[in-house]
C-alpha cells in the first residue's frame, strides 16, 4: 500500500510554468524600473508664428510659399532625442498644399528647438472645390490650414538608443492672415507616438 504523505517531484510542464511566470515577473520589474528611473514626458509642439509669402491663384494652380515656427520641446531629464527624417505637409481642406523636408537633428533633454520651416507650392494643381475655397478665404484676408509633421525618431538615454519610432504632429486649424498685421496667435499641437 503507498503512502498518501510522500510527495512527488514537481511534473516537467508545472516547472516550465513556474519559469516561464518567473520571468514575466522579472521583466515587469526591470521595465518598471526603467520606467521609474527615465520618467518619460509627452513630447511638446507648437506653431509660433505663420506667414504666407507669394500667394497665388491662377487657373486652380497655387503658387505659395508658407514661413512657419514650429517649436518642439523635449521636457524629459534623461531622454534625448534623434530626429532621423522629418517631413512638414500644409494641408488645406485635405489636401496637401505645400510640403517640406527638414534635415535631421540632435534634441537634448530639457531642449526648446525652433525649426524654420518653409514649405512650398509652385504651379500646384487644386482639386474640387479647394481652389474656389481658397480664392473666398482669401478675399477675406485669412486662410485656416492645417500642419502635420511626421518623423522618424530614436530616444538616448545614457548609452542606450531606442528603436524607431513614429512622431506623427498635427496643427490644426491655424489662421494665417494674408494682408493685416495682426499678431499671430500660437497654436499648440497634437502629438501621436
Amino acid at each position: 500500500m503507498a503512502n498518501p504523505t510522500v510527495s512527488r517531484p514537481p511534473s516537467l510542464l508545472r516547472l516550465i510554468a513556474i519559469i516561464i511566470l518567473v520571468l514575466i515577473i522579472l521583466v515587469g520589474l526591470v521595465v518598471l524600473i526603467i520606467w521609474l528611473t527615465v520618467k518619460p514626458r509627452k513630447l511638446e509642439y507648437s506653431i509660433e508664428r505663420a506667414d504666407v509669402q507669394g500667394f497665388n491663384l491662377h487657373y486652380d494652380h497655387l503658387n505659395a510659399s508658407f514661413d512657419l515656427v514650429m517649436r518642439a520641446y523635449n521636457p524629459n531629464t534623461k531622454a534625448a532625442l534623434y530626429y532621423d527624417s522629418i517631413h512638414v505637409f500644409v494641408s488645406y481642406d485635405d489636401q496637401n498644399i505645400a510640403s517640406q523636408t527638414v534635415q535631421p537633428f540632435f534634441q537634448p533633454h530639457r531642449n526648446v528647438t525652433r525649426l524654420e520651416l518653409k514649405p512650398a507650392s509652385q504651379s500646384l494643381a487644386l482639386q474640387g472645390s479647394v481652389s474656389r475655397d481658397l480664392r473666398l478665404e482669401k478675399s477675406s484676408g485669412e486662410i485656416e490650414l492645417d500642419v502635420y509633421m511626421r518623423a522618424k525618431v530614436r530616444f538616448k538615454v545614457g548609452r542606450w538608443k531606442s528603436r524607431h519610432y513614429t512622431i506623427k504632429v498635427r496643427c490644426s486649424p491655424l489662421l494665417v492672415h494674408l494682408y493685416s498685421p495682426r499678431k499671430f496667435q500660437s497654436k499648440e499641437c497634437d502629438v501621436d507616438l
